[in-house]
C-alpha cells in the first residue's frame, strides 16, 4: 500500500470515528429507544464474526490463524477450539451450536444472516438404538449462505459430532420418504430449487448423511403421508432443511467433494457417487428452462458452442466469452452481460464479447457457407438461412477447478497450434528458431511473429501447409474445416 493511499484510508477512518462520536452523543440524550448506536464498527472479517455470533475473543484467534490457513480450514479449526473449550467451557449441545454458527459465519465471511437466522438450533438427539447423534435445525434464511456453504455446514456438523463422541444419524425409511415428499410438495406449492434432483439421489444422500438435517416449518403446506413422525416436530414443509439437502449437499456434490478431499476429512466418499449420478443425467441443466426463453443449443450438440479454455481481459470466474459476430447472428438475444444457463462447468455464466474466438458459420439462402465476421455481417445478415456453428465459448480452467468438474474435450485452436510448434522447435531443432525457419523456408522474424501473437498473426494457407509438411506440426486450425460435423459423405 502506497503512503498516499494509506493516508487516504486513515482520513476515512478519522471521519467515520467523528461521525460515530456524534451519533453516540445524540443517542445519549435519551430521545431514541436505545442509548447507543446499534451498529458496531467491524475492522475486518474477524470482527464481523465475533460481533455476529461470537464467542468473545474469537476475533483475535481468527486473525492469528487466517494468515496460515485457508478459509475452509480456518472454519474447522475454530470449531474444534470452541468444542475443546478454548473460549470458555460449554455443555456439549451448546458448544456444538456455537461451533456451527461460528464456522458458518467464517465460511460466509460474516456477511449474511445465515449464521444467526439460518440455523435455528442444534440438538443432541437419540437414534432408535438409543445412541446419541447431532441434529441441525435450519430455517429459511439459510438460503443466503449459498449452496456450497450450506453443505459445508453439515460437514462441520459431522466434524463436531466426532469430537463430541456422538454416533451418526440413523434415519428410518419413513423419515427418508417424508423428506422426499416434502421436497416435491415444496416444488409444487412454494417455489423451485436451483437444481432438480431425482428421488434416488435424495434417498442415497439422506441415508449417508451423518447428521440429521431438519428444521423449522417455513410455509403453511402439510405433507399428506408420513405424518406425526416421532423425530420430526412438524407436518409442514421445512424449507431451510430442504434447500440444504437439495441445493447444497446434492446439487453442489462435486464442489463440496473437492473441498472435503482437500481438507482430508473422512467419511464423505459417498459424495463421489452422488456426483457420478448427477453427471449421468443427460440435459439435466435444461429441466428448469423457462417457457419463452431461447435455447441456443442442446447439450454437446454439434453446431452449438464449441468449448475453448482460456480467459480474456473481460472474462473470468463464471464470465464466459462469446464472439461478437455470434451476438449479431443471434439477433441480439445474447448481449454483453446476458446470463446464460450452461451445460458445464457450473449452472450458468455471464456472456461478454471476445473477438479472437472462432466466429459463427452460417448457410445462406443461395446454398453458400460463410464464416461470419464483424466486417461481412452487414452483407449476409438478410440472407442467412441456417446457423451451422455458433462459434467458440471461452471458459476459464478455473471455473472447472472451482466447480470440481472434469475437463471436457475442447477444440483445436491457435494457442494449441502454437504450443505444438514450440514443442517441435524445441525437440527437433534444440530450440533454435533460425534452424526451424530455414527448414520451413520462411524468415525467422515471420516465425517469431506467429509464436508471439497467434491471434493477430496467423499464417497464410501456403505457410500453414509448408509448416505442416516440413516441420511436422498439425495444419493450422484456420485451415482445418469441421469435417467431423458432417454426418455423411453426401453432406
Amino acid at each position: 500500500m502506497s503512503s498516499a493511499y494509506a493516508e487516504y484510508v486513515k482520513g476515512l477512518e478519522k471521519q467515520l470515528e467523528r461521525l460515530y462520536e456524534i451519533s453516540r452523543e445524540a443517542r445519549e440524550k435519551g430521545l431514541d429507544p436505545s442509548l447507543k448506536p446499534e451498529c458496531e464498527i467491524a475492522r475486518d472479517m474477524a470482527d464481523l464474526v465475533e460481533g455476529l455470533v461470537g464467542p468473545k475473543g474469537v476475533a483475535q484467534r481468527i486473525r492469528e490463524l487466517s494468515a496460515k490457513l485457508p478459509r475452509e480450514e480456518l472454519a474447522f479449526k475454530i470449531a474444534e477450539e470452541i468444542v475443546y473449550g478454548k473460549f470458555g467451557h460449554m455443555e456439549p449441545e451448546a458448544a456444538a451450536e456455537q461451533a456451527i454458527r461460528t464456522a458458518l459465519a467464517i465460511l460466509t465471511e460474516g456477511l449474511t444472516a445465515a449464521p444467526v437466522q439460518g440455523v435455528a438450533q442444534v440438538k443432541i438427539k437419540t437414534n432408535p438404538d438409543h445412541s446419541k447423534y447431532l441434529a441441525i435445525y435450519f430455517a429459511g434464511p439459510i438460503r443466503s449462505a449459498g449452496g456450497t456453504d450450506q453443505a459445508l455446514t453439515l460437514v462441520v456438523g459431522d466434524f463436531i459430532r466426532r469430537l463430541l463422541g456422538l454416533d451418526r444419524y440413523k434415519p428410518t425409511e419413513e423419515e427418508i420418504a417424508r423428506f422426499i415428499e416434502e421436497i416435491r410438495l415444496y416444488e409444487r406449492s412454494v417455489s423451485r430449487f436451483q437444481y432438480h434432483v431425482s428421488d434416488e439421489e435424495l434417498a442415497k444422500a439422506l441415508r449417508w448423511l451423518p447428521v440429521e438435517v431438519t428444521g423449522t416449518e417455513t410455509d403453511p403446506f402439510e405433507v399428506s403421508s408420513y405424518r406425526n413422525l416421532p423425530r420430526i416436530e412438524t407436518n409442514r414443509v421445512r424449507g431451510g432443511a430442504l434447500r440444504v439437502v437439495n441445493d447444497g449437499i446434492v446439487g453442489r456434490a462435486s464442489k463440496v467433494w473437492a473441498i472435503v478431499e482437500k481438507l482430508g476429512i473422512q467419511g464423505w466418499d459417498w459424495l463421489k457417487e452422488i456426483r457420478k449420478m448427477s453427471e449421468k443425467k443427460s440435459a439435466g441443466f435444461m429441466d428448469d428452462v423457462v417457457a419463452g426463453r431461447p435455447i441456443f443449443s442442446f447439450p454437446s450438440k454439434q453446431g452449438g458452442f464449441r468449448l475453448r479454455y482460456g480467459r480474456s481481459r473481460n472474462t473470468g470466474l463464471t464470465a464466459v466469452g462469446i464472439h461478437p459476430a455470434t451476438m449479431l447472428v443471434l439477433h441480439g438475444f445474447i448481449a454483453a452481460g446476458t446470463q446464460l444457463r450452461l451445460e458445464l462447468p457450473g449452472k450458468g455464466g455471464i456472456a461478454l464479447p471476445v473477438n479472437f474466438l472462432e466466429p459463427p458459420i452460417v448457410k445462406l439462402r443461395d446454398g453458400s457457407v460463410v464464416k461470419v465476421s464483424l466486417d461481412n455481417f452487414h452483407i449476409v445478415k438478410d440472407h442467412i438461412e441456417k446457423i451451422l456453428f455458433l462459434g467458440d465459448i471461452l471458459v476459464s480452467f478455473g471455473d472447472f477447478l472451482y466447480q470440481g468438474k472434469s475437463l471436457a474435450p475442447a477444440g483445436y485452436v491457435e494457442e494449441w497450434w502454437v504450443a505444438d510448434l514450440q514443442r517441435t522447435i524445441s525437440d527437433k531443432f534444440e530450440g533454435s528458431l533460425e534452424r526451424a525457419a530455414a527448414e520451413a523456408g520462411i524468415s525467422a522474424d515471420r516465425l517469431r511473429q506467429l509464436l508471439e501473437d497467434p491471434f493477430q498473426n496467423k499464417p497464410s494457407c501456403g505457410e500453414a501447409i509448408v509448416l505442416a509438411l516440413r516441420l511436422g506440426v498439425p495444419l493450422h486450425p484456420a485451415f482445418t474445416p469441421f469435417w467431423a460435423n458432417l454426418s455423411s459423405v453426401e453432406d
